[in-house]
């Protein structure tokens, strides 16, 4: 027995795709780390940030990248050995965040990067705001695939029929009672119609239901590609959005 609700479940679930998420599951864009710097009023060069629901690390290395003093925090054991594997040098904490295992006001930065969907958001509101320093910023953001350009669309749609609603494009409702600043960014990367495939199995509705039904679906979903885009490439659209509000400074 676990005291995880079926969302948390969920999420752990990635675990089993650890390495799959790490070869296929794109790169953020620059201009998400340019928008999160505007929109924070902050130069991510040398600030103490936390990637939370850090995964494979993905938003962690962009931030390091742009010179920031990177912690992950990451529930799960699965993507917390990817992790390790992919970001040897990088510090990594195991916890959640709904709980963020943190000292109070020693970040610059906190950040859901593909996973504030997963939150319970009146326990992980507190908990990141507790852990930033007045003035500091938290961070939600996003790349999902865009449901704008018409064969995603069309794919959403046979997603839904066979998982359910909520198993693609992720849930960006903002937490209420915060002064956000957002930033939505459209951009696309061109792959193989099986690299699309392989990064399609790593979401979670691919995961939780994998020997059940998934690889039946992901190859009927390659004959639907392969006619729409015969020479066997495609550019996979996204859309990136970023979202922030700032910890108000302590008044003197």
């Amino acid at each position: 027995m676990t005291d995880e609700t079926p969302a948390q479940e969920r999420a752990l679930a990635f675990g089993r795709a650890a390495r799959a998420y790490a070869a296929y599951r794109p790169d953020y864009p620059a201009a998400v780390f340019d928008a999160l710097e505007e929109l924070a009023g902050l130069r991510l060069a040398g600030a103490r940030a936390a990637d939370v629901g850090t995964g494979t690390g993905l938003a962690a290395r962009a931030l390091r990248e742009r010179g920031a003093r990177v912690v992950g925090v990451e529930p799960g054991a699965g993507m917390a050995g990817q992790f390790r594997r992919e970001l040897p040098d990088v510090p990594l904490v195991r916890g959640d965040g709904n709980r963020l295992p943190l000292a109070d006001g020693s970040l610059d930065l906190v950040g859901y990067a593909q996973s504030w969907h997963w939150t319970d958001p009146a326990r992980a509101v507190p908990s990141a705001l507790r852990a930033l320093r007045p003035g500091g910023a938290l961070a939600l953001w996003w790349n999902d695939p865009d449901a704008s350009v018409p064969w995603v669309a069309e794919q959403e749609q046979r997603i839904i029929a066979r998982f359910g609603d909520g198993c693609y494009i992720s849930d960006r409702t903002l937490p209420p009672g915060l002064p956000w600043c957002t930033r939505e960014l459209r951009w696309s990367r061109r792959i193989p119609v099986d690299a699309h495939l392989a990064k399609l199995a790593t979401h979670s509705a691919f995961i939780v239901h994998d020997g059940d039904g998934a690889a039946e679906f992901l190859a009927a979903e390659r004959e639907h590609l392969l006619r729409r885009f015969p020479d066997g490439a495609l550019d996979e659209p996204y859309v990136s959005f970023v979202a922030v509000t700032v910890r108000p400074a302590a008044r003197g």
